[in-house]
């Protein structure tokens, strides 16, 4: 009976802890990381040396040769604009300062807004400009907001916004000096990018965090973005470094992503494929937990038997001692009577 007691105990413990790995296995997907503040998205992922800081995030740290990506979780699929659909239409908001530089020397190249597809691994090194892999194959869309004067790829001056496609030699450039703007002074600024499927153009607007969104961007470039990347999936993200010359910190504040169109639908499928996933997992879990209530039940209803039948037991035994005890005494009552007979009533019996 006790033998068996553990048995149900160990296999209650082998159910419970298999009920616990089921529910605690992790996600195929890299968790969101929380900033814990209302100004972020929650599906970003950060790489290399971009850490969260109370109401920011740091692309970089103020160290040589340091770099980082901050990365939407979810890709986009553009498509192009047609009769029936509006085809896929991306904006993106963000705030941000650039540190300033100690000396003349150490700039900085400032970091850029990047859509690329394929896996982000690919795209993004330490050891080149922005954090751009030199040796990434695959067209890819950066709008730079750059603080150096790199004759590598044409730069204008040390305080420009460009547009790239697949360099960083950019197809359109704007000096933001012209605009009262100095990218590295410490200042916190504001950005939109946006692409407008209709039209295929790609606008970058900025400005002081005081000031409103500017009606007219401050530069941009007509390109399709369907016909570049087809039905590839695109991710959009923020990349910076540092060479050997500079300890720039690049830091964010503020990061908001909308798609509108065919996106949209695309996105709501895939959500709702992820909530048919969940429902699996759920109902996975679900069983789980009713086979471990059953065996908890079954464990309840056993020891409560085992009790019984110890209690059953012991009151038989004591029921039995007592039916002994109470046949002796009878039989003592009759020798006793007999002891008291007289022998003329003896012998008139035997006669």
């Amino acid at each position: 009976m006790v033998t068996s007691l553990f048995i149900a105990i160990f296999i209650t413990m082998f159910i419970i802890s298999l009920t616990v790995s089921v529910q605690s296995s992790p996600s195929s997907q890299p968790p969101p990381v929380s900033v814990n503040h209302n100004n972020f998205d929650n599906d970003i992922n950060l790489s290399g040396d971009a850490h969260a800081v109370k109401d920011r995030v740091s692309l970089t740290r103020s160290s040589q040769f340091s770099s980082g990506l901050l990365l939407r979780n979810t890709s986009i699929t553009f498509s192009s604009a047609t009769a029936n659909t509006t085809g896929t239409s991306l904006s993106v908001e963000f705030s941000f300062s650039i540190s300033p530089a100690a000396t003349s020397d150490d700039g900085g190249s400032g970091f850029v807004l990047i859509l690329f597809p394929g896996d982000f691994e690919n795209v993004f090194s330490a050891n080149y400009s922005f954090g751009i892999s030199k040796e990434y194959s695959k067209n890819y869309v950066a709008v730079e907001f750059d603080t150096s004067q790199d004759d590598e790829f044409n730069d204008p001056d040390a305080n420009h916004v460009g547009i790239d496609v697949g360099s960083l030699i950019s197809v359109a450039i704007a000096n933001v000096s012209d605009s009262d703007i100095v990218l590295n002074n410490g200042e916190k600024l504001k950005a939109w990018v946006d692409y407008v499927a209709s039209s295929k153009n790609l606008e970058v607007r900025l400005c002081k965090s005081s000031e409103n969104r500017p009606n007219d961007p401050i530069v941009s470039q007509k390109i399709d973005l369907a016909k570049l990347w087809g039905n590839e999936p695109v991710f959009v993200g923020l990349s910076a470094s540092n060479d050997a010359d500079s300890v720039q910190v690049v830091s964010v504040y503020t990061w908001k992503v909308v798609s509108s169109g065919d996106v949209a639908e695309r996105e709501g499928a895939r959500n709702v494929s992820a909530d048919e996933e969940k429902g699996s997992f759920g109902t996975l879990s679900i069983l789980a937990e009713v086979i471990f209530g059953t065996v908890c039940v079954a464990l309840v209803a056993f020891v409560v038997l085992f009790l019984w039948a110890i209690f059953f037991q012991k009151h038989e035994e004591e029921q039995s001692f007592a039916l002994g005890k109470r046949e002796n005494l009878e039989y003592e009552r009759i020798d006793v009577a007999v002891d008291k007979q007289s022998p003329e009533e003896i012998e008139r019996l035997n006669s």
